[in-house]
């Protein structure tokens, strides 16, 4: 949710994590209201599952459906357990509904930005949660602008609100609004990035981009004694859940329905999920999912293209002892997204598998300012050395990605000086060399350290013995490996921070 010129001026702390982007939830009850699903409480808790997509504010908009005249909307700043209380939940009654969990990559960390957004349109009210950033922003809001429209927020979400109100030139609507051909209209105008989730009257619009750069998927909510027919679920649904990972549907008593499709228009009543259409590519690609779902963001429970992340992470560290074998005494992980990878490491190679690191989980954002002599402890406040399992010994560390380089040199320090005879680093990605402008908040090409130094020269830079990435080529077989040929019909994966390739020309 931003746009190409933030990213130099976005605050990463002094830390070498990647920042992403947002998730999307949304539910809707089956039958009439009042309907045997609790919505609102369903999407507090599908906020919950998808809390590692946003930290920074949380909403959700309820409809009790029908041409209903006001929503209920409760939204603010900081963790989905600080936003919403019993008090706020009583007042969010309805039979549907749309939440959403934020992470700024554009318009600052403020309460005007945070989700889902609401209008008022000719044809009713609208509310509308965005996981993505648009690539053409900037002209789209100058589109905006200069047709004398205002605009409230620096979120590129606000302008698909705007596009989405707005009739399609061709259109013709007296009767009510063709929302399908809105949101064709508004792929016409932006190619990616956006997984959105609206609702309006009675339905839920789930939408995917025509590049599918961004995860969506649909689960179903079924009785607590299974389906009637096993072989037709959809007859026995309590109702539907709409999310940007398919982890959040445990929590909420769903299971996996399927994944939309790149392009794919979804509408959900309460009879269940109808295809509306699916909108092709501008020109003739495959698609562009974002292969650092894989690497980095998604929960590893999550499915994407009908295989578990944690399956592909495992397969990632596999490949890099393929392409990167050292002997070492133990392979161990920087916590906790790159311990799949470090498992599968230790599981070809047979060096066998020890944590050396105890990760902090309660170290947030601070805005306390440390004196200068905390401040230089670094990655202490995250992480505790479990120095028996590895004093004297040598050491193979995986870790998932290096941004800027500022977290590794002190991680082999902490290491070395708790008794590490040796720290070998292997990253279970390519090394990072281009910013991405499709939602994930990687610095500028200045700031990345694979710009500034080979990984010989890291390795000396950070005190390790040695330093190797995955290749492109590896990570991209890893990732391909075991997705289910007959159920995923188009395979493709964004690479651009990795290549410079990207899916679309970037419009600044």
């Amino acid at each position: 949710m931003s746009s190409p010129d933030t990213h130099s001026v976005r605050d990463f702390e002094d830390d070498d994590e990647l920042r992403h982007y947002c998730g999307v939830f949304a539910a809707i009850g089956g039958g009439e209201w009042p309907s045997p699903m609790d919505v609102a409480h369903t999407i507090c808790l599908g906020l919950v599952a998808l809390q590692h997509r946003g930290q920074e504010s949380a909403g959700m908009v309820t409809s009790k459906g029908g041409n209903v005249k006001t929503f209920a909307v409760h939204r603010g700043m900081g963790l989905v357990s600080n936003v919403f209380n019993e008090p706020s939940m009583v007042k969010l009654h309805g039979n549907l509904g749309v939440g959403h969990t934020r992470y700024s990559t554009v318009g600052g960390s403020e309460h005007e930005n945070a989700q889902p957004f609401v209008v008022h349109t000719n044809h009713g009210l609208l509310a509308i949660a965005h996981n993505g950033e648009l690539v053409n922003a900037l002209k789209l809001r100058k589109r905006i602008l200069n047709a004398g429209i205002g605009l409230t927020t620096g979120s590129d979400s606000e302008l698909i609100m705007q596009i989405l109100s707005q009739p399609p030139p061709d259109a013709s609507e007296r009767d009510g609004a063709d929302w399908p051909a809105r949101i064709r209209n508004l792929m016409s105008l932006t190619p990616t990035a956006y997984s959105l989730v609206m609702m309006h009257d009675d339905t839920i619009y789930a939408v995917r981009d025509p590049f599918g750069n961004r995860p969506l998927s649909i689960g179903i909510v079924l009785p607590p004694n299974g389906p009637r027919d096993p072989s037709r679920p959809e007859d026995s649904a309590e109702g539907w859940v709409v999310s940007s990972e398919s982890c959040a549907f445990k929590s909420v008593g769903a299971q996996l329905y399927r994944e939309v499709l790149p392009g794919e228009i979804v509408a959900l009543t309460s009879s269940g999920p109808s295809t509306c259409c699916i909108v092709p590519r501008p020109f003739p690609v495959d698609p562009a999912f974002c292969i650092f779902e894989y690497v980095y963001f998604a929960r590893p429970d999550s499915i994407f293209e009908g295989q578990m992340v944690y399956n592909v992470r495992m397969e990632c560290g596999r490949q890099l002892a393929r392409e990167a074998f050292v002997d070492a005494d133990i392979v161990s992980t920087v916590p906790e997204s790159a311990t799949p990878s470090a498992l599968g490491f230790s599981q070809l190679t047979g060096i066998p598998y020890a944590e050396v690191l105890c990760k902090n989980r309660y170290v947030g954002r601070t805005f306390i300012q440390p004196s200068t002599r905390l401040r230089k402890l670094g990655v202490a406040k995250k992480f505790g050395p479990l120095s028996d399992n590895f004093a004297g010994k040598r050491i193979i560390l995986i870790d998932d990605s290096i941004v800027r380089g500022t977290t590794i040199g002190q991680i082999v320090k902490l290491l070395k000086d708790a008794g590490a005879k040796e720290v070998h680093i292997r990253i279970a990605s390519p090394p990072l060399h281009y910013p991405c402008y499709m939602g994930i908040n990687i610095p500028t090409s200045d700031e990345l350290i694979a710009n500034k130094l080979n990984p010989n020269q890291l390795a000396e830079e950070v005190g390790a013995e040695s330093l190797i990435h995955l290749s492109v080529e590896g990570l991209e077989a890893a990732v391909r490996k075991n997705i289910d040929r007959s159920k995923v019909k188009e395979i493709g994966h964004c690479t651009a921070c990795l290549t410079g390739k990207y899916p679309v020309s970037i419009d600044f």
